[in-house]
């Protein structure tokens, strides 16, 4: 009898399928890059990362590597990760979906000065300094510092680098920190940095976007999407889904973190 009970035990074990878990929503991200995402997710790239994970019924498990030069060849495309929360549409070795936001460079000053920039052709910037973002480890400069450099306003430009030293929290809020101090009269800011690290700042600090927003053939706005392996189609075909059906809770998430976005029309909603 007993070995009768054994047998049948035995049986159900093996016939009883297992429950899987569900796959994690591996996301590919950078631990220290506020406002997008960091370590402790407090960027707005993590909490989209949550509402995704939730809506497929699951969890998020990061690989964390500094956005910088090899981070797709050494995450997403090494199979390490599965999704980039921001990248820019059509950008890269990888495939992007449709964007969800687009947004622009902007001035930042001082509130207390007063100067009302919006223009890369306002004369005041003749005679101030100005703060512009240099991209990458070989110094590329940023679509602003190119503007800038047009109008012979090279000798007037401040570099900041938006990697900085990553020791420090946050690196890349050191050309809104310099405005607020006072060591730049003006910066030309990507927006979305501009947008979170100004509304930190005990300084009050003005914004407005940078005009023309696409100067002699350079823009000055980018569509920012998400972004899988080439091939990895059912996967963006989900993302595509979650853009399409929380566009309007994204949008909102955006403005909480002082995004600047712009619509078709070209207008700026801050």
């Amino acid at each position: 009898m007993r070995a009768a009970i054994l047998v049948a035990v035995l049986a159900l074990i093996v016939v009883t399928p297992r429950t899987t878990a569900t796959t994690a929503l591996r996301v590919c991200a950078d631990p220290n890059n506020l406002p997008f995402s960091n370590h402790r997710g407090e960027g707005f790239e993590n909490r989209l990362a949550e509402m995704l994970a939730r809506e497929m019924a699951t969890h998020v498990e990061y690989v964390w590597r500094a956005q910088r030069r090899g981070f797709l060849r050494e995450t997403l495309n090494a199979g390490a990760c599965d999704v980039v929360m921001g990248y820019a549409a059509g950008a890269g070795p990888a495939q992007t979906t449709t964007p969800y936001y687009r947004s622009i460079y902007v001035f930042v000053t001082r509130a207390s000065r007063h100067l009302a920039i919006d223009s890369f052709d306002d004369l005041a910037l003749r005679r101030l300094r100005i703060g512009v973002q240099v991209i990458g480890d070989d110094g590329v400069n940023s679509p602003p510092a190119h503007s800038l450099s047009r109008r012979g306003l090279s000798a007037n430009l401040v570099g900041y680098s938006v990697y900085g030293d990553y020791r420090t929290d946050s690196p890349p809020a050191r050309i809104v920190d310099a405005v607020a101090s006072g060591a730049v009269d003006v910066a030309a800011v990507w927006g979305p940095l501009a947008g979170y690290f100004a509304a930190r700042q005990r300084e009050p600090l003005r914004l407005s976007a940078v005009h023309p927003q696409a100067d002699a053939g350079l823009p000055q706005t980018f569509d920012i999407a998400m972004a899988v392996r080439r091939g990895d189609v059912a996967r963006r075909e989900r993302l595509e889904q979650f853009i399409r059906e929380r566009r309007n809770t994204i949008d909102a998430l955006l403005a909480t973190y002082h995004v600047p976005r712009v619509d078709a029309s070209g207008a700026v909603r801050w």
